[in-house]
């Protein structure tokens, strides 16, 4: 029967089936399928995937592209399509590196998810990804990783990797065999570097130029930032020496004022976490963010103080470091500390934490971790106390130091929480809640920016309740020690100024409110007497002198007349007090 009259007769048969005879058993016919996806070759997967990156994971770099000097002329749209090649091709060259049989499809779902997160930070705080800001992704506890979590960036995640992975997960790719798929991937690779020679050829001078001038956008090119800076911490060990830890302050010995002395020194050194100068009022803010200190005549705060990094991993080893910003930069291998030496010297050294570590600065003395302690009023629910938590007990953790290095001297550092962000509503009391509304959401660009700062200048408040409560504590061990205390915090803060947040820009390229900090000190009377300084003097010589994270290595070691080779004297921030009359001191 034909076909055609077949289909007439029985049109409920699948196609090819033949209509059944009298007494013939019936087959069911085979249900019909789609057909399957054509397989696609691994180079399809790479470009589409590498267009994918290189157009919705980018808007960042776009953005900030668009804004450049001449965009909109023809010169500009020709400069910024071939950017757009360039990075495409940039990232076709890295996934055909990882385009082999078992590898492609895990190799772009990571890269994908690595844009995707990369372009939610980049989008939100305006931030740029270095080994820095890896480093501190690293380097996260819970609670932190906690406070930047909220639907904006389950949304923009979403929106950037579902597409692509969905894609990836129905799509065959064809099979090639090895030496196929090494020629084809070695094609690849050329064209990919091919496109890049010729596009860097046509806007060699407008791309040179823009690269010199406008540095942040190497740190916006998403994914291959991050990719860069994974490479480079991955290498650190080939570039420095990571298996040792050189020595330090050996040989540390105690100047002459612990001779005979009656009362040892105690110094506190209140490690401040975002600290922005200019929101002090101490140091001429418009608002009294520290009206406890403010009031105080007793304290030298040097309002011309400058970090050595612009996050925390950065900071923290810098700043304890003989090294200087530059010279640990540079560093060879790693040292110990400032701690270490105090130690070397015959000190009591205790490291109080209320937050996620000393990055190593502290690993070889006694520690206290107050953050996850319960106390009904400085610890309320969400699994973090508030800074003040680290006085309590802090009498009997210093009466646990050995005794004989308590009889020389002691010095506790408070690692504080301050103001570290994005969750500052998170980092005041109720009652040091002096300015509304705060911005109480993690995607501090869903608030108003006043909002932001109120819920930043709450959380000065708070430190500025804390330091006096110091001050005060320490004012009541003066029977039995000569006390001071050191507050200086480890890096600044964006707070919607162009758009950023945060912190953790490259320092070259970090705007001053990253990188402009405060520093208070206070001496007792008989801190002064010990240390022949004057709150005075120092209050004229620091007020607008220019100091860096340099200075505090030298400063503490000179202030706790600890005497080594790695003390330099040019670097003390208070020597240019310590020669000064008895008669000036005395009228200071």
């Amino acid at each position: 029967m034909p076909l055609i009259l077949q289909r007439l007769l029985h049109p409920h048969l699948a196609a090819g089936a033949r209509p059944r005879t009298p007494g013939q058993t019936s087959i069911p016919a085979a249900v019909p399928t789609a057909a399957a996806p054509r397989p696609l070759h691994p180079a399809w997967v790479v470009v589409f995937i590498s267009t994918w990156l290189a157009t919705a994971c980018n808007v960042p770099l776009w953005r900030e592209v668009a804004q450049l000097p001449g965009q909109g002329s023809l010169r500009g749209w020709g400069f910024a399509i071939a950017f757009a090649f360039i990075v495409a091709a940039g990232n076709a060259a890295l996934l055909t590196l990882l385009a082999w049989r078992w590898t492609l499809k895990p190799a772009a779902a990571l890269v994908v998810l690595m844009a995707a997160f990369g372009a939610y930070f980049m989008l939100a705080y305006g931030v740029a990804i270095d080994a820095s800001m890896l480093v501190n992704v690293l380097q996260t506890d819970v609670h932190e990783a906690g406070d930047l979590l909220n639907l904006r960036m389950l949304g923009t995640v979403l929106a950037l990797a579902a597409p692509p992975l969905w894609w990836l997960l129905r799509r065959p790719v064809l099979r090639l065999s090895p030496l196929r798929h090494l020629a084809h991937n070695g094609l690849l690779l050329a064209g990919a570097a091919a496109v890049i020679v010729v596009c860097l050829l046509l806007v060699f001078q407008d791309f040179a130029s823009t690269m010199r001038n406008h540095t942040k956008l190497r740190y916006l090119i998403n994914p291959l930032n991050s990719v860069y800076a994974l490479g480079n911490i991955a290498t650190k060990p080939l570039r420095m020496d990571t298996s040792k830890l050189l020595p330090i302050g050996h040989d540390a010995q105690l100047g002459a004022t612990y001779a005979g002395q009656a009362k040892a020194p105690l110094l506190v050194l209140v490690l401040g976490e975002t600290g922005r100068s200019g929101n002090f009022g101490i140091n001429g803010y418009e608002r009294n963010t520290t009206p406890l200190l403010s009031a105080r005549t007793d304290l030298i705060s040097a309002r011309n103080a400058w970090s050595c990094g612009t996050s925390t991993a950065a900071s923290v080893p810098c700043m304890f470091s003989h090294l200087g910003r530059t010279g640990y930069e540079a560093r060879a291998a790693n040292f110990e500390s400032l701690i270490d030496v105090l130690h070397h010297a015959g000190l009591a050294v205790l490291w109080v934490d209320n937050q996620s570590g000393c990055k190593g600065v502290c690993d070889r003395i006694g520690q206290a971790n107050t953050s996850n302690l319960k106390d009904p009023e400085l610890c309320p629910a969400g699994g973090e106390c508030l800074d003040r938590v680290m006085l309590q007990d802090l009498d009997a953790r210093i009466a646990a130091l050995p005794t004989e290095q308590r009889q020389r001297g002691t010095v506790v550092v408070l690692h504080q929480m301050g103001s570290h962000g994005p969750a500052y509503s998170k980092r005041s009391a109720p009652s040091n809640k002096k300015f509304g509304p705060e911005c109480t959401s993690t995607s501090l660009q869903e608030c108003e920016r006043q909002q932001v700062v109120n819920a930043y200048d709450n959380s000065i408040v708070e430190t500025d309740q804390f330091l006096d409560s110091v001050i005060n504590w320490l004012a009541a061990q003066e029977k039995q020690a000569q006390t001071a205390m050191i507050y200086v915090a480890d890096h600044g803060e964006s707070l919607g100024e162009n758009n950023l947040y945060l912190h953790g820009l490259p320092y070259s390229i970090a705007p001053d409110v990253q990188k402009h900090v405060p520093w208070i000190t206070w001496l007792s009377p008989a801190m002064q007497q010990r240390t022949q300084l004057a709150t005075g003097c120092l209050q004229q010589d620091l007020a607008e002198r220019r100091i860096t994270h340099d200075h505090y290595f030298h400063s503490v070691l000179g202030l706790m007349d600890v005497k080594t080779g790695a003390y330099s004297a040019g670097l003390d921030m208070f020597e240019g007090c310590r020669h000064v009359p008895a008669a000036a001191r005395a009228a200071g």
